[in-house]
């Protein structure tokens, strides 16, 4: 969460306007990899993980290159993905009362 933060104040202070820049962690990981992780984290068995068809253009990971944002801002992640998403879902799970709030508005897209 910091180093999005970091870098687009980074973009928006040094950036060019109607450029591009990718913020990315040099993670290429597997889909399946992070949810067994998120699993591990929450202290959850893996089994509650339910496979579903597959469809037309699904990613089985995400890469991000941002070989951009480094060489002409500067900008390096600081976090490792790991400890990025331990903070991550510890924020989620000590601040419920204020993401349940917005539950309720998300649209029912089955």
């Amino acid at each position: 969460m910091e180093d999005h933060c970091k870098a687009i104040d980074m973009i928006l202070q040094h950036g060019i306007i109607g450029e591009v820049y990718n913020i990315g962690g040099h993670n290429e990981m597997r889909n399946i990899d992070i949810v067994e992780m998120i699993c591990r984290e929450l202290g959850k068995s893996e089994s509650l993980i339910t496979f579903v068809e597959d469809r037309n253009g699904h990613d089985l990971r995400y890469a991000i290159d941002n070989t951009k944002i480094q060489t002409a801002l500067g900008w390096q992640p600081e976090v490792s993905f790991e400890d990025g998403l331990q903070k991550t879902i510890r924020w989620y799970l000590e601040n419920r009362a204020w993401w349940e709030t917005f539950v309720d508005q998300i649209p029912d897209l089955t």
